[in-house]
């Protein structure tokens, strides 16, 4: 089941406030329907509750495949046919052909997605096959590729060690796992930002779908999954942006702003509105972004 805290940074006000929350969805008895979290996180990348989700590549592709650059730096994949676990919009499945891949299934939750990675592979001579799909139970027998890899999907499972295991279990013996991760400082910024700005009455008892982790967690997770040969690393770096309107342009847009899902339809805009301007007022035009990256060998078949 999911954690019921917070596992991301916060300014300690903001902190006090998500964790009484988070308490009372507990009570509430929200807090672990995994099924409605993850059609909610589903909806907000078929942009159900915002517009800015159809900006997604313009406003923050170019962040997304500097993340996917860093996670497969010098990894080849060289013959090799890959699955890529909530491909987003294509960022990792490019790098990965650019490594060598041979084919690459692009999977994700949300149809708008792989829609608008579908969109940017019919323009290149590459062996690309899409699925909508759920990273919780992937569609595959067991042993059916090369290498699986996942790129800034994880905060966004409620049961990541389930996705992790299913991972593995579709990787062929001697498979390279490879996943990137949202560590503790991700976006943290601009989440802040948002929940104080964010009127509160309509997320009451509503524990919002984010698990960022730490290095030592993902490690941790691998080693649990009996992946071998594990390495990890974290990176962090500041995105500053022209303005607050720009930082808050962007982070909803890769964000999708699923949360509004507990607001009334009228409502969604004029609040999107006043936490575009509180951004722009305050001048919150830093949004940091943390990636923990981690991977190892699923082990060979013993007989």
């Amino acid at each position: 089941m999911p954690s019921l805290f917070w596992s991301g940074k916060l300014t300690l006000p903001m902190k006090i406030l998500v964790e009484a929350n988070n308490l009372l969805s507990l009570l509430f008895r929200n807090a672990n329907n995994l099924h409605a979290m993850k059609e909610r996180v589903k909806q907000g990348y078929e942009g159900k509750f915002s517009d800015h989700v159809q900006q997604y590549d313009e406003y923050g592709y170019h962040l997304q495949n500097r993340s996917a650059r860093i996670q497969l730096e010098g990894i080849s994949f060289e013959g090799m046919q890959i699955l890529d676990v909530g491909c987003g919009t294509g960022a990792l499945a490019c790098v990965a052909f650019e490594n060598g891949a041979t084919g690459v299934v692009c999977g994700d939750i949300a149809a708008f997605m792989l829609k608008m990675a579908k969109g940017k592979a019919v323009a290149v001579n590459k062996d690309y096959t899409f699925c909508q799909l759920d990273a919780e139970g992937l569609p595959y027998r067991d042993n059916s590729f090369d290498a699986v890899i996942s790129g800034m999907t994880f905060g966004t499972l409620p049961n990541q060690k389930l996705a992790l295991a299913e991972m593995v279990r579709v990787a062929k013996p001697g498979g390279l796992v490879c996943v990137g991760a949202h560590g503790p400082e991700h976006y943290w910024e601009a989440i802040d930002a948002s929940f104080r700005c964010i009127k509160k009455r309509y997320i009451l008892g509503y524990r919002l779908e984010w698990w960022p982790r730490s290095e030592e967690y993902i490690r941790r997770l691998c080693q649990r999954a009996d992946l071998e040969n594990i390495q990890s690393k974290r990176v962090i770096w500041r995105n500053e942006f022209e303005n607050g309107l720009a930082a808050y342009d962007f982070f909803a847009a890769i964000s999708s702003s699923w949360w509004y899902a507990k607001f009334p339809p009228d409502e969604i805009e004029k609040d999107s509105h006043r936490t575009r301007e509180y951004f722009n007022r305050k001048n919150i035009n830093i949004v940091s972004d943390d990636i923990v990256i981690a991977y190892g060998k699923k082990p060979l078949m013993r007989l």
